[in-house]
């Protein structure tokens, strides 16, 4: 059996309380690891999690605030996760923010700020804070591992599907930027996107059938319309190899996860 490397080593994951997000933790948590659950609104989701992922010591998993649009949120919630385990070895940044819907028929030209600042903005601006804080203490003790989860592919066509691929090239600059400078001190950084299929919905589990889609489905509930799609559990588990010890030579890329080409 591959041996991924993870037994022991401390996780945070933004953005946990997403269907991305709380599957990657599920994952890491099943490999030995121990997670830091980062959200922003749903606390009590957050710590169910975290109950769910602690194990019999109680200690392998716990919640902590973080927002995207507090400049200082990434700071405190790196410090939190050293203070608690006394290092941070793995970041996965898989918070986002939705713009609001944009107008099917609007022209590019009349679209408000307000829609696409946060598709833009807020989806590599965190990023950027986050690994900021999380590379330095890596950098210290000579091995870390970090993913970004970039937006989703649009499908083509799709109002707003420009405004993603912004924030999509962001995220592919930040790791193909990072990667000769942190890569000496041992650490790798990838990013991961989900295909065109809606990431955010809840992940299925053995006790909850899969949520209906339209059109026809596999016995796993992937929509096979245009040809399988990955779920968050694929995503989840592309995240946990890019950031584990398996991983030695896989940096400065960006894993797009569609399922179907």
């Amino acid at each position: 059996m591959l041996d991924l490397g993870l037994e022991g080593r401390t996780v945070l994951v933004t953005g946990a309380t997403g269907a991305i997000g709380s599957a990657a933790a599920r994952a890491f948590a099943a490999q030995g690891a121990r997670v830091a659950l980062a959200f922003r609104h749903r606390r009590e989701t957050a710590e169910a999690l975290a109950v769910e992922l602690s194990g019999p010591d109680r200690g392998r998993a716990f919640a902590v605030p973080y927002a995207l649009d507090d400049a200082a949120s990434p700071r405190w919630v790196v410090a939190a996760v050293e203070e608690h385990w006394g290092g941070l070895d793995v970041l996965v940044a898989a918070a986002r923010r939705r713009g609001t819907r944009r107008e099917p028929h609007a022209r590019f030209e009349d679209v408000p700020e307000e829609h696409w600042r946060p598709l833009v903005a807020d989806a590599f601006a965190p990023a950027i804070r986050t690994v900021q804080w999380a590379v330095a203490g890596m950098r210290k003790r000579g091995w870390g591992r970090i993913a970004l989860v970039a937006p989703p592919h649009a499908p083509e066509g799709d109002p707003g599907g420009e405004f993603h691929a912004v924030a999509r090239a962001g995220l592919r600059g930040l790791v193909r930027g990072l990667v000769d400078e942190v890569g000496g001190d041992g650490v790798l950084i990838n990013a991961v996107c989900p295909g065109p299929t809606p990431p955010d919905r809840p992940p299925t589990s053995p006790d909850r059938p899969p949520t209906a889609t339209a059109g026809p489905t596999t016995s796993e509930g992937r929509t096979t319309s245009e040809g399988p799609t990955a779920t968050s559990e694929d995503i989840a588990r592309a995240l946990v190899f890019l950031c584990s010890a398996a991983n030695g030579a896989i940096t400065g890329e960006t894993l797009t996860l569609a399922g179907r080409r």
